[in-house]
């Protein structure tokens, strides 16, 4: 069992940076990758960005490539999410998730993700 709790969201102008955090208790944290998923209003939860065990691969959405940074500290068991040049279509809750063992070609999709965080909301103003 993992326990996720997210931080760092709230309230930022367009154009403006956050950095959000994924802190971790519970099971070997350095064996997980984490992936990054947002939802705005509706049915769909996004994918946002992941990160293998050993930080040498990432993946980005194509929305946040260039814009949003993940990387993490497993001495820490912290993921973090560093979002720049932030636009409105940027709002929604953000979510944190972990996985052992996920394959490359499920890495995007959330059902394959066994832990989850609560989320935590980012608003992006005009």
């Amino acid at each position: 069992q993992v326990q996720l709790v997210e931080s760092g969201g709230g309230l930022v102008q367009a154009g403006g940076s956050l950095r959000l955090s994924c802190s971790a208790s519970g099971r070997t944290f350095r064996d997980h990758t984490i992936g990054w998923f947002r939802q705005a209003p509706g049915p769909e939860r996004e994918f946002v960005a992941a990160i293998r065990w050993n930080s040498r691969h990432t993946y980005y959405a194509d929305s946040v490539k260039g814009r949003f940074t993940i990387s993490r500290d497993n001495a820490k068991s912290t993921v973090y999410l560093q979002m720049d040049i932030l636009k409105p279509d940027d709002t929604a809750v953000y979510y944190c998730a972990a996985d052992t063992g996920i394959i490359l070609s499920s890495i995007r999709f959330g059902r394959n993700y066994d832990y989850w965080g609560p989320g935590t909301q980012v608003t992006v103003s005009s």
